[in-house]
């Protein structure tokens, strides 16, 4: 039984969900049948985040770099992603999750875009697990796109250059109505941000994990949480004695 961290656990968990292709690979397979294998992983770690109090999941779907893979391979993705929202909204809906998208949606297909729309209105007041899906995201692509909207908001006198500070431009990220992550998670070894959260992770604590992303369990994320328990996180001060 899954050790309760409610009180000692993260509160917000990010994830770079990594290792699907490689996963399929091992097995003989294509790279797309290991994007299945994660998104049913999805579903596993979104339901058992309850039981580690963790309120918030978000989860690193689609970066905006990720365009340069074969077209086969985005065009698949782009059809899994549509599949998934299609089939667990009812789920989502009746176990209390609520469901928001990050990035930038210009580049996504209308079908996408009004199926990301229409789940996030359906959700809207669950609030028994927050999930936020990153795609077509990038850190610096966020940023960029926050600066630009503050930089309007100064140009119509509706924001005070002069007030502008750390506090000012999480207003007008993608996650202004988040909580910065508690813990960043990446699966399949590697040991890099790859452009995830750049400006909210600035203070969270990060594991990387060996295991593949289709292989990353109830278990091992109750490890994880597990270990984040023991840390000392300070921000930047110096523990009193």
């Amino acid at each position: 039984m899954a050790r309760d961290l409610t009180e000692q656990g993260p509160a917000h968990v990010a994830i770079i969900m990594d290792g699907n292709g490689r996963w399929a690979q091992m097995r003989g397979r294509p790279r797309l049948f290991g994007h299945h294998a994660g998104a049913r992983r999805v579903r596993e770690i979104v339901e058992a985040c309850p039981d580690h109090g963790v309120k918030y999941l978000t989860i690193f779907a689609f970066s905006t770099e990720n365009w340069k893979r074969t077209q086969a391979e985005v065009a698949g993705l782009m059809k899994l992603f549509r599949r998934y929202i299609e089939r667990e909204a009812q789920d989502l809906l009746r176990n209390g999750v609520r469901v928001r998208f990050i990035g930038d949606r210009v580049r996504l297909d209308d079908r996408l875009v009004q199926l990301m729309d229409d789940l996030e209105l359906m959700t809207a007041d669950n609030d028994r697990v927050h999930l936020t899906v990153a795609i077509n995201y990038g850190g610096r692509d966020e940023v960029a796109r926050a600066t630009r909207r503050l930089a309007h908001d100064v140009a119509q006198g509706k924001l005070d250059p002069r007030e502008v500070n750390d506090e000012t431009l999480p207003r007008y990220l993608d996650t202004c109505m988040l909580p910065d992550p508690d813990l960043v998670i990446r699966t399949s070894g590697e040991a890099r941000i790859s452009n995830f959260l750049l400006w909210q992770s600035a203070y969270s604590e990060y594991e990387f994990v060996d295991t593949l992303w289709p292989d990353f369990t109830r278990d091992e994320f109750a490890r994880v949480l597990g270990g984040f328990a023991t840390r000392d996180r300070r921000f930047g001060a110096v523990r009193a004695g």
